[in-house]
């Protein structure tokens, strides 16, 4: 069957865990020795006509009919059991006439004298057949003539091959052996989704884009002399680093459009009994709002970004951008909170299947848990490292392993279903800091993207040089470092993108890099942002790059036209360094790459619309700084931990 080779090797495995050694190398041994042969049709065929019975092994070939008749003797259809005896008394008879015909006569004495007893309380009509060996001439016999026939042993070959097809695709396939088809059967729905999502995600913004022209033409037709001229038409002005900017002036009108977020296809009905927090306020944008866009003017490899927004309050300008008491409270299907930590939140993710929740505490602490109670707690365990944990990560492909990064220089490997430590890594003593972690999402590597330490002091100043290494999942040994060049910044935040062949890298000077990881080589690379990067991320097409800067501002680069900015906010408001004792930041997008989750030194946390024309929204709130981000990989549902000790898991509307 298309699945045993898997399912064998799923055995082989939980024996080698188990510790099972003796029934490990019984199941080789059985395995070598295979008379099944994986119930492949034709190999069965050439082990009875081509092998058993042309070499006179009758023992075997005895032996492996029994074997079938024992297999299938729970079948409830006695008609085909039936059919199964009748082949077994024909594939004996040409076992008989290919001896005569072979000139073997002694074989058949052979084969009667140790079968005979057997055969003669099968039925009468194998008493004629004790017989043949005696005649002169049995092809010519009346009685035994046809089957010494080329049609009728082509008719026999023809019989067992429509009868094994027939057992074996009717037969009841073992739990193990649906595994692999499950799997497969699920990788293709998600991509069917993924797809789905992301033509879901391109009407949104077409959408989008047709209900602000509808409120332009609307605002144009209700005081048309607000616009003076064309619509299109820019007043040039001169920002305060000389940059010069064009303002398009949009009038909106009065009643704002209220689109609510279209949930992710494969998205679950949740209980709305549980539903947390007051209903969100509509906040309407006052009349004549309007928004800045600024060329990016890039000279001597470095790009001026200082100015790209506006800040969020009313400039000279006229620019206003919503602050986050105008921003509207996220509305909520349902929340839960985990309490499982007794110190501040560094990381926390989903699983690759959103099944399972990893969350970690500046204390060293761990804790692998679910927020569904319908889903089996079986991997819920609690990790001590012994040190800061400074980077999560969950292997992408079996959904069973989580990457640990310390600020000690170890990377520990943690196989849920086992639930222990499969290996503990280090890295060199250089750089004892492991600020990241990532999968690839096809090939059974990790990245690591490790730091050395020197006073400073705050956070990005006390990290020194950089390190990335590539690391073999299945060796567990370092594979290569990736170049950065001669006392290389400090690289905070790695990124793969879909296919697992380009890694995004994002340094402390700004820089952002990017790797060809077949051949190991940096390829390309600018500088996106005037301060440390915190946080970098693939778009969900793949051809955008979003950046966020420890100033707060983000950015998305196109990676078509590099250097250029497709989008951009300024979060400075939600990412001020004073209000966060380690100022790592970072942001998540959603499974359609529409909304942008920030963290925030806040209790609330910002969730922007990207590309869209639709105000920000902002999330229930903890007691405390939001310190971390992530988002269910098919699901409206996203996590925030806190400096408070939580981790909440929200539903969104």
């Amino acid at each position: 069957m298309e699945n045993m080779q898997y399912a064998e090797e799923l055995v082989r495995e939980f024996l080698v865990f188990r510790g099972f050694t003796n029934t490990l190398q019984a199941l080789d041994n059985e395995l070598s020795t295979d008379i099944g042969k994986g119930f492949h049709v034709d190999k069965l065929l050439d082990l009875i006509f081509a092998i058993y019975i042309p070499r006179f092994q009758v023992d075997k070939l005895v032996g492996l009919l029994n074997f079938f008749k024992h297999c299938f003797s729970n079948l409830s259809e006695n008609v085909l059991v039936d059919t199964l005896l009748k082949l077994e008394g024909y594939i004996l008879r040409y076992y008989i006439v290919y001896a005569i015909q072979s000139g073997r006569k002694d074989m058949v004495l052979e084969f009667f004298g140790i079968n005979g007893n057997e055969l003669v309380q099968k039925g009468h009509d194998w008493t004629p057949w004790f017989a043949i060996p005696y005649l002169k001439n049995p092809s010519l016999d009346p009685q035994f003539r046809i089957y010494f026939s080329k049609e009728w042993y082509e008719g026999l070959r023809l019989s067992v091959r429509n009868f094994f097809n027939e057992i074996f695709n009717g037969t009841r396939i073992p739990a193990l052996l649906k595994i692999s088809a499950d799997r497969n059967t699920v990788n293709h729905l998600k991509k069917d989704i993924k797809q789905l999502n992301l033509k879901l995600s391109q009407l949104q913004a077409l959408l989008e884009e047709k209900e602000a022209l509808i409120c332009r033409l609307r605002s144009a037709s209700n005081a048309p002399s607000t616009l003076g001229t064309s619509a299109g038409q820019a007043n040039s002005i001169t920002s305060s680093s000389g940059m010069d900017e064009e303002n398009f002036i949009l009038s909106v009108s009065d009643k704002e459009i209220d689109v609510p977020a279209t949930p992710g296809l494969g998205e679950r009905e949740l209980n709305p009994e549980r539903a947390v927090g007051e209903p969100a306020k509509n906040v309407s944008r006052p009349r004549n709002e309007s928004s800045s866009i600024s060329d990016i003017d890039i000279e001597s490899g470095k790009s001026d970004v200082s100015h790209m927004n506006c800040d969020n309050s009313y400039k000279d300008d006229g620019c206003q951008m919503q602050g986050e008491e105008e921003f509207p409270e996220v509305k909520v299907d349902f929340q839960e909170t985990f309490l499982g930590h007794t110190s501040a939140i560094s990381r926390c993710r989903f699983s690759a299947s959103g099944n399972n929740i990893a969350s970690a505490s500046v204390d060293g602490t761990v804790r692998i848990w679910t927020y569904d109670s319908s889903t089996s707690a079986s991997r819920n365990a609690t990790i001590y490292c012994g040190a800061e944990i400074m980077s999560l990560d969950w292997e992408c492909k079996s959904d069973r392993l989580l990457l640990i990064g310390t600020a000690d220089g170890g990377i520990k490997a943690w196989n849920v279903d086992a639930k222990r430590v499969v290996c503990d890594l280090n890295t060199s003593e250089a750089f004892p800091s492991v600020l990241d972690l990532k999968c690839s999402p096809v090939e059974p590597i990790f990245v690591s993207a490790a730091a050395s330490r020197r006073h400073g002091s705050n956070y990005i100043e006390s990290l020194g040089f950089a390190s990335l290494t590539v690391w073999n999942m299945k060796t567990w040994r370092a594979m290569s470092a990736l170049p950065l060049g001669e006392d290389p910044p400090a690289i905070t935040s790695l990124s793969f993108n879909h296919n697992g062949k380009i890694l995004a890298a994002a340094a402390t000077d700004g820089m952002i890099h990017i790797f060809d990881m077949a051949a190991g080589l940096q390829i390309t690379g600018w500088p996106a942002h005037d301060t440390a990067i915190s946080s970098i991320l693939f778009g969900p097409d793949e051809t955008s790059i979003f950046s966020l800067g420890s100033d707060g501002k983000i950015f998305e680069w196109s990676l078509q036209n590099q250097g250029h900015i497709l989008w951009s906010r300024n979060d400075a408001r939600f990412c001020d360094p004073g209000t966060s004792k380690h100022c790592r930041h970072e942001m998540a997008l959603d499974a359609n790459g529409r909304k942008l989750l920030v963290t925030s030194g806040s209790v609330r946390a910002p969730i922007y619309q990207v590309r869209g024309y639709m105000n920000g929204l902002k999330t229930l709130p903890h007691s405390a700084a939001i310190t971390t981000v992530d988002w269910h990989p098919t699901l409206p549902i996203f996590l925030t931990g806190s400096a408070d000790n939580s981790v909440r898991v929200t539903s969104i509307l």
